[in-house]
C-alpha cells in the first residue's frame, strides 16, 4: 500500500472558507496527509492554529522562505512533496515560482498569477521542473460536470452552437457602496488581486469551464465592464461576448453586486441535436434538453454515466455530492500524477489552463478600456 503523499499548505488558517475546503478535500481519499506549512503570517495564530486543527507544530513555519529553507534540509523521503498555495492573489507567482524552482509540485488557487507575463513565466519553470502542477477550478470536480464533458466528446448533443455561462454572487454590493470598506478590501486593490476582480475571481471560472466541458478554445474576446464607483478600481461586474476558434459563439455573465444572489454558477451548452444545462447550487442533476422530448435529468451514481463521472462519485444515487467533494476530486487526480499513475487529462486543472485564464482576464480588461471591442486572445 501506498503511504500518504506528504502535503503543505500556505494560508488558510483562521475561519478561512478555502482552507477547510482544501483540507477536507485533500483527506477524501486518503491520499494526503498535511504535515507542516504556514496558515496564518502571525506566528502566535499560525502555532494556535495548527494546534486547533491537529497538525504537529514541529514543522509550522514562521514564514514561506522559512518552509523551503528546512525542508530541503530533510531527506527526501520525509520532506514535503505538494504544497497547496491558498493565499492572496498576489503571492500566488512568487511562492509558486520558488517552490516549482526547489522540485514541489504545486496545488494553486485561482487566479494562477496576477499577470499574464507572470503565468507564462511560471509556465517556462515548471518545463524546467517537470513536476505536477494543479489550478483548482474546483467546479470541474462535479460529477455531473464530467458527465457534460463526456457527453458532449461523444457527440450526444451534436455540433456545439451556442455557450451561455453565468456565474452571479451578491457578496460585494455592501462593500461597494461604502467608500471605507471599498478602499480597504484585498480583493479591490489592485496591488493584491491584480488588474481584474469579478472577471479575474469568479468570471475566470466561467472561461475555464466553458473550455472544460466543450473542449473548445476561445479565440477572442469583446467585454463591457462595470465598476459602479469612478474611485473603484477593480470591476465587480461585466458581460463578455467570445468566439471559439471554430467560429462557435457565446457569453460569459458574471456579477458580485447581483443584490441577494449566493453562487449562482450556471453552464447551458446547446448542440443541434440537444442542449445540457447544470447550476452549481443544485451540482447533482445535469438537464438534458431535446427538441419534441420531454426533459431528461441525470443524477450521479448511476450506471448511464461515464467512467470520469462514476470515478469522482463517491456515494450511492441520491445522496447529495458538493463542494467538498468537486475539490477531493481535483485532489485525487493530483495524487494519481505525483505517483505517475496513469488518469484522465480532465481529473484535474493544469498550468496550461492557469495561463489561459490569465490571458483572458488581461484580454477581458483591454476589450473594456479600450471601448469594447474584439480582442484576440491567441496572439
Amino acid at each position: 500500500m501506498n503511504s500518504k503523499i506528504r502535503l503543505g499548505i500556505l494560508g488558510g488558517g483562521g475561519d478561512s472558507l478555502i482552507g477547510v475546503l482544501h483540507r477536507v478535500a485533500s483527506s477524501m481519499f486518503d491520499q494526503f496527509k498535511i504535515v507542516g506549512g504556514v496558515f496564518n503570517p502571525k506566528w502566535e495564530d499560525n502555532i494556535s492554529f495548527s494546534e486547533k486543527i491537529g497538525i504537529p507544530t514541529d514543522r509550522i513555519y514562521k514564514d514561506f522562505d522559512t518552509l523551503v529553507a528546512e525542508e530541503l534540509k530533510l531527506p527526501e523521503a520525509e520532506r514535503i512533496q505538494v504544497v497547496s498555495i491558498l493565499t492572496p492573489n498576489f503571492l500566488h507567482f512568487p511562492m509558486a515560482k520558488k517552490l516549482l524552482e526547489n522540485g514541489f509540485n504545486v496545488i494553486c488557487e485561482k487566479p494562477m498569477t496576477t499577470t499574464y507575463e507572470e503565468a507564462k513565466t511560471l509556465e517556462a519553470t515548471l518545463k524546467k521542473a517537470k513536476t505536477v502542477f494543479a489550478v483548482t477550478y474546483t467546479y470541474t470536480g462535479y460529477p455531473m460536470i464530467r458527465q457534460m464533458r463526456e457527453m458532449i466528446a461523444n457527440n450526444v448533443i451534436g455540433n456545439v452552437q451556442k455557450i451561455d455561462v453565468q456565474y452571479y454572487q451578491g457578496w460585494i454590493n455592501p462593500v461597494i457602496h461604502d467608500e471605507k470598506l471599498r478602499a480597504n478590501t484585498w480583493r479591490l486593490d489592485p496591488e493584491k488581486g491584480g488588474i481584474s476582480c469579478c472577471i479575474g475571481d469568479i468570471g475566470t471560472h466561467a472561461f475555464d469551464m466553458l473550455e472544460y466541458v466543450t473542449q473548445l478554445k476561445v479565440g477572442k474576446v469583446l467585454s463591457d465592464l462595470n465598476y459602479v464607483y469612478d474611485d473603484n478600481k477593480m470591476d465587480v461586474d461585466g458581460t463578455v461576448l467570445f468566439h471559439c476558434t471554430n467560429g462557435v459563439k457565446g457569453l460569459i455573465r458574471a456579477s458580485q453586486i447581483a443584490t441577494g444572489e449566493e453562487n449562482n454558477f450556471t453552464v447551458k451548452i446547446y448542440g443541434e441535436k440537444a442542449g445540457l444545462k447544470w447550476e452549481q447550487e443544485n451540482p447533482n442533476y445535469l438537464y438534458l434538453l431535446e427538441d419534441g422530448e420531454p426533459l431528461r435529468v441525470l443524477k450521479p451514481g448511476h450506471a448511464y454515466n461515464s467512467e470520469l463521472s462514476l470515478d469522482g462519485t463517491k456515494l450511492p444515487p441520491g445522496h447529495p455530492e458538493g463542494i467538498f467533494d468537486s475539490m477531493g476530486n481535483i485532489y485525487k487526480g493530483v495524487a494519481k500524477a505525483i505517483r505517475k499513475e496513469p488518469y484522465d487529462h480532465g481529473e484535474f486543472p493544469t498550468m496550461i489552463d492557469g495561463v489561459r485564464g490569465m490571458k483572458f482576464i488581461e484580454c477581458v480588461v483591454e476589450s473594456h478600456l479600450k471601448g469594447n471591442v474584439w480582442i484576440d486572445i491567441n496572439e
